[in-house]
């Protein structure tokens, strides 16, 4: 497999799609709000079928940033993200 090339990225200040089509996610940074909760990544263009990953948050915290190893996570009908209410993600795909 070949690694991520053009990389791009996209900000949400709530929940929403990314990116429509296939693509791979290589890596995110969240800055968590003032509710906990769960980030959920959906290979979808909405918040239907099964979350392809989730992770948790607790309040207040530090931002949180993450790349993923190899070619990251492959999602191929696009990716919406749900976040708890006052999170932001910026998340890095090709």
């Amino acid at each position: 497999m070949s690694t991520l090339v053009d990389v791009f990225t996209n900000h949400l200040n709530a929940s929403g799609q990314t990116f429509t089509g296939p693509g791979r996610l290589a890596g995110w940074q969240v800055k968590p709000g003032g509710t906990a909760g769960s980030i959920l990544f959906y290979d979808n263009t909405s918040a239907t079928g099964t979350a392809v990953m989730e992770i948790d948050l607790t309040t207040n915290t530090a931002v949180i940033s993450t790349l993923l190893p190899g070619n990251g996570i492959r999602f191929s009908n696009g990716c919406y993200i749900t976040l708890p209410a006052s999170s932001a993600i910026t998340i890095f795909w090709g």
